[in-house]
This record gives structure tokens, C-alpha cells and sequence, in this order.
């Protein structure tokens, strides 16, 4: 039987650790000057800039690709990617309502770009390169007005659109070989093209800026310049920085109420420049490329946000970086617990381990091995040390306070380690690795050794549970057999034989005899990635390929609260040892705080 989950009772999200920081101009702060507006995965976040209290508009089927907000402040539009041969939604939201005020379905597989007219008449949309059109929407009707082709046949992709700021009827597009201003002629239903002359210099634009009074545009190149056109001849009247360019391309142009510019590059720098010659004024290295530079109120402070998921606030005086929110740009691989407390949690991701306490959206601590991937994570029972199991076939163990390196094991496994556990006495390390052998480890205050190896399992080991009287463990394995090992004896007590089609469905078994005594299907599309049984026993929660977080009766077997905001496939579910909070993980960075339904029982 498939799993419905329509009707289910929702879960309540607290709190989002993540932000998208590969969407151009993605974030954004209100021009009520007190949120922030920001993508992560296929949610839109509010969060009040004041407290961090978070709220989040749902609505999109896939990952965000663009976000824009009217002059007045009362619409937000976002659009989103879809697969080939779907088109992609565009919806525009009430702002002071928190709601969907209208959904807009033209483009096919994404929306590049969206601009909202000067006096919110009109929203311009941009489609992916598989669509490549441009569509004006009458925001009232909530109608199409009209369409066309973004750019010419013989030019590239069209990348991004800006509006005038003066002018319902005028917008500007640019991309590859193609940069247009468009007017919009209501009574025909039409929009018409002029071509800006930029002379001999042939430039890929990926941002435009339009000037407050609309006298100029200025364009940023990925060549690392800047193009100041004239709005009304559409002719080129200056470009620079001559000498030194931006590397790796200007991402991002923001004009401030002095004329001054700020500008983001591909390589992390951000620079105040002078209006007059693009001179660098002031300039502040950051981690990987700027992709966002939102403006608050009048210009004397700034959020800039990074390819890296992380965002900083400056101060137009001191043009200081202050870090406020750091999140993974990549998949979350695992996520830990600390036993007892449920404060503390660790996630890995790629080359790193961050430490996060529940309530701060910033993290505590971060451990870094260069060009080296965590697989897996845990901690230590009595919260001193981190586990860690890496794909150079290395355990590292580090102190949660101070990221120091207190022991490594070489050579633990021949292909990575893949998975790790400890024992709640904290002598012994359980690992598995890519080649399908099992070992255990005894860690002394001085030395470590191996103990035993275990051969059973014919691929990669993806998890390993240790009961709690130290003398069983569990191993789960690619393959599709789950083994409970005997870790006194050093022996297998019991096997089951599932083959590797079953990631789909949960399965209960029969510890004693091995037979599967009950089969639940888990998820409809895709496999499950990660489980986790509450404390009492009572509940489980999963995730998967379906982006849904599914909390489960164990008793019955049946759903009963259900988790939609991820925008990748779920890669580990972990509920917390108070049964009050349930975290989640995905493939695009994102870590999830969700109130757990079923608070612990008073018996």
C-alpha cells in the first residue's frame, strides 16, 4: 500500500539553518527595512533582522531560482526550475498576508529572472535558455499582457531583466551578446526591442543596475567590467575598471544614494567604487563568489550574500564583514546528536563538520580537511569527543570545543570510511567502509588497535547502530542485507536477505527467527536515505528521495505527520532525546528544525 499523504497533519517547521547562495540577487531586504527575503531549496524565507525570527511562504514544487520585490513592498515574486518539458510556476505572494496572491505558469523548465514595474503594474518574467522568452503580467488581472523571444536569433542566452524606475512601460534585458531596452506598448499588446550600441566591445552581461533617475544603466560583464549605457540612445558612454578587473566576473552592481557603487565579484571581493572612473574606494575579501547585495533603507548598512551559503552585514562607515548566518553550500552527508543533552548537534558536508547549538542560525564551530569528504559522524556518549569517518580511509577524532585533532586512525579502511559508531562505555569505535568489512576498534587514553574485523557484507557499509548494552551493533549495507554482529564474541548473530530493490519500503524483522514480519511502503518516489526511532520507541521518522520528512507510529505503521519544505532529496533524519524537536538534512545544504508531534509520554 502506498502512502498517502494527503490529508495527513502537517509538521510545524521552527527554524531553517540554509540559504541559496548560488541565486543571483537572491536575497533581498524588504523595503519595510526590518526582513530579509531569501531562497533555500523551494522556500521563500522572511527573517525579522532584529530577533532572526524566521517565516516561510510555501508554494514551489522545485528549487527557487530567482526572487524580486516591489518598490512598494507589498509583492514578492519568486520563480522556480521544473524538469525538461514541464513548465515552470511564478508566483507573486501578498507580502502583509503571507499568502499566495497569484500563480503564473508560461515559462518551461525555469524562470531566469523577474522585475516589478515602478509602481507595481507590472511583474516581467525571463524564462531558462530552454525557454528563452520574455512575458509581461498584468499584476491586477493576474494575466499575461504579452510575450516575445528575449533576444535576437543571431545573439546568446538571455540572463537576466531589470526594470526602469520611473517607467511602467520600460524594462531593460541582457545576456550573451544581447543587451535591450523594451517598451511596452499597451494598446497593441506588444513589448518592442531597441538594441544597445556597445560598439566593439562584446561582453556575456549576467547583471544590470538601473539608476535611480534612469539617466544610465550600468552593466556588470563576466569579463570583470563595468558598461555604463545611456537609457535613452542605448549607446555605451563609458566601461571599467580599465586596469585591474574584477576576477572571475562582477556578479552583482548596486548604485548607493551618492552615486557610489557597491559591486560583488566571482571571486568574493566587495568594493565601494567611485561613480566616476569604477576607482576602488574601499574593498573586503569573502568567502567565494558574491552573488547578492541587498540594500537597507537609505544605504548605511548592507547584507551581501556568498556562493559559499553564508551572509554578512556591513556598515556603510567601517565597510567591516560581520558573518551573521553560515550554512553548507553542498549535501548534508550526516547529522549527530549529542546523548543526553539536545542542545548540541553536528552535521558533515563535503570537507567539513559543523558544530550548531538548536537555536542559532550560525554555526559554533567549523573543522575543515582540505579536498578530503566526511562521510559519517557521531558523538562520543560522554559528549568529549566527535567520530568522524572520512573517504581517505581515515577515523579522525576531534574535541567539540576547541576542533582540535586528538587521534587518527590510518588505513581503517582499503576504499573510505563510510560509516562509524561509538559504544556508550566510549572504549570502542564500530566502523564500516566501502568494501564492505566491518571493524572494531578499542581506543585506550594513549593508543588504539584493532580488534576484530568482520567480513560479511558485499558493498559498501552505509550505517551502523550500536545497542545500548554495547554488545550487539547492527550494520546496514548497500548490498541490502542488515547484520546484527555479536561485538564481544566477534560473531554474526543474524542476517537478513532483502536483496537491493527494497529502499523504498520499511521493514520490521523479526530479531530471533529473521523473518520480516511486516513491509511499509515508505516513499513513492525514490529511495529512504535516513530513519531515526524516537527514544521511547514509539515513533519513527524517515526521509528520502520524495523531499518529504514522514513521522511514523511504530505500533501501527502508519503516518502521522508529514514535513514539506525540503527542495533536495533528504539525506538523514534525526529526532532529538527530549522527543521535542526532529531535524533533517538534504542534498542542497538545507538543515530543518521541526516541532516533533508527539512530545514524550508521562509514563
Amino acid at each position: 500500500m502506498a502512502v498517502e499523504t494527503h490529508g495527513v497533519p502537517q509538521l510545524e517547521l521552527e527554524a531553517v539553518i540554509g540559504f541559496n547562495g548560488h541565486v543571483f540577487s537572491g536575497l533581498r531586504v524588504h523595503p519595510d527595512r526590518e526582513h530579509l527575503i531569501y531562497p533555500l531549496g523551494c522556500t521563500v524565507i522572511l527573517k525579522r533582522i532584529k530577533d532572526g525570527k524566521q517565516e516561510f511562504l510555501h508554494g514551489h514544487t522545485n528549487n527557487v531560482s530567482c526572487i524580486s520585490v516591489s518598490k512598494s513592498g507589498s509583492y514578492i515574486a519568486s520563480g522556480q526550475v521544473n524538469f525538461m518539458g514541464f513548465k515552470a510556476t511564478v508566483i507573486i505572494w501578498d507580502y502583509a498576508q503571507r499568502t499566495i496572491y497569484a500563480q503564473l505558469l508560461l515559462h518551461k523548465a525555469k524562470v531566469e529572472a523577474l522585475a516589478f514595474s515602478p509602481n507595481d503594474k507590472y511583474l516581467v518574467s525571463l524564462g531558462g535558455q530552454d525557454d528563452g522568452s520574455i512575458v509581461i503580467w498584468n499584476i491586477e488581472t493576474k494575466q499575461a499582457i504579452c510575450g516575445s523571444p528575449a533576444s535576437a536569433h543571431s545573439a546568446g542566452h538571455c540572463l537576466t531583466v531589470q526594470y526602469s524606475n520611473t517607467n511602467d512601460n520600460i524594462f531593460v534585458s541582457a545576456g550573451s551578446g544581447t543587451l535591450r531596452v523594451w517598451e511596452l506598448d499597451l494598446p497593441n499588446r506588444k513589448i518592442r526591442p531597441t538594441e544597445c550600441n556597445t560598439g566593439k566591445l562584446k561582453r556575456i552581461v549576467k547583471c544590470i543596475e538601473v539608476a535611480e533617475d534612469d539617466q544610465f544603466i550600468l552593466c556588470g560583464t563576466t569579463s570583470g567590467d563595468i558598461m555604463k549605457i545611456n537609457l535613452k540612445t542605448g549607446l555605451l558612454s563609458d566601461c571599467g575598471p580599465v586596469k585591474t578587473k574584477y576576477s572571475l566576473g562582477v556578479n552583482v552592481i548596486r548604485i548607493l544614494k551618492s552615486g557610489n557603487l557597491l559591486v560583488g565579484s566571482g571571486s568574493g571581493t566587495f568594493t565601494l567604487c567611485s561613480k566616476t572612473n569604477f576607482k576602488t574606494l574601499k574593498e573586503v575579501q569573502l568567502e567565494k563568489g558574491v552573488t547578492s547585495i541587498a540594500i537597507r533603507g537609505e544605504g548605511q548598512q548592507f547584507f551581501v550574500g556568498t556562493e559559499a551559503a553564508q551572509m554578512y552585514r556591513f556598515n556603510y562607515v567601517d565597510f567591516k564583514a560581520e558573518l551573521i548566518s553560515t550554512s553548507h553550500n553542498s549535501a548534508v552527508k550526516d547529522v549527530a546528536i549529542t546523548f543526553g543533552t539536545s542542545e548540541l548537534f553536528a552535521t558533515c558536508s563535503e570537507e567539513d563538520i559543523r558544530l550548531w547549538h538548536i537555536d542559532k542560525p550560525k554555526e559554533l564551530l567549523r573543522i575543515t580537511i582540505p579536498n578530503m569528504t566526511c562521510n559519517s559522524l557521531d558523538f562520543m556518549a560522554d559528549g568529549h569527543s566527535i567520530i568522524s569517518a572520512w573517504n581517505d580511509g581515515k577515523i579522525r577524532v576531534f574535541a567539540p570545543e576547541s576542533g582540535r585533532l586528538m587521534l587518527i586512525i590510518d588505513n581503517a579502511h582499503r576504499m573510505g570510511v563510510t560509516a562509524i559508531a561509538g559504544t556508550r562505555d566510549c572504549k570502542r569505535i564500530v566502523s564500516g567502509g566501502g568494501e564492505g568489512q566491518v571493524r572494531v576498534w578499542e581506543l585506550q587514553p594513549r593508543f588504539h588497535r584493532l580488534l576484530e574485523t568482520m567480513k560479511e557484507h558485499k558493498a559498501t557499509v552505509a550505517c551502523i547502530k550500536i545497542k545500548s548494552d554495547d554488545k550487539e551493533c547492527v550494520t546496514a549495507s548497500a548490498d541490502g542485507a542488515c547484520i546484527i554482529w555479536d561485538i564481544v564474541l566477534f560473531s554474526l548473530d543474524f542476517k537478513t536477505h532483502t536483496g537491493t530493490d527494497i529502499s523504498d519500503k520499511v521493514t520490521y524483522w523479526d530479531v530471533y527467527d529473521g523473518s520480516a514480519i511486516r513491509e511499509l511502503e515508505g516513499s513513492q518516489s525514490g529511495a529512504i536515505n535516513g530513519m531515526h526511532i524516537s527514544q521511547d520507541g514509539k515513533h519513527f521518522v524517515t526521509g528520502g528521495d520524495d523531499k518529504l520528512v514522514k513521522v511514523w507510529d511504530y505500533m501501527e505503521g502508519v503516518v502521522t505527520h508529514v514535513g514539506i519544505a525540503h527542495g533536495g532529496s533528504i539525506t538523514s533524519t534525526k529526532i532529538f532525546s527530549n522527543n521535542r524537536t526532529l531535524v533533517s538534512t538534504s542534498v542542497d545544504g538545507a538543515i530543518l528544525r521541526w516541532r516533533f508531534p508527539h512530545p514524550p509520554s508521562s509514563s
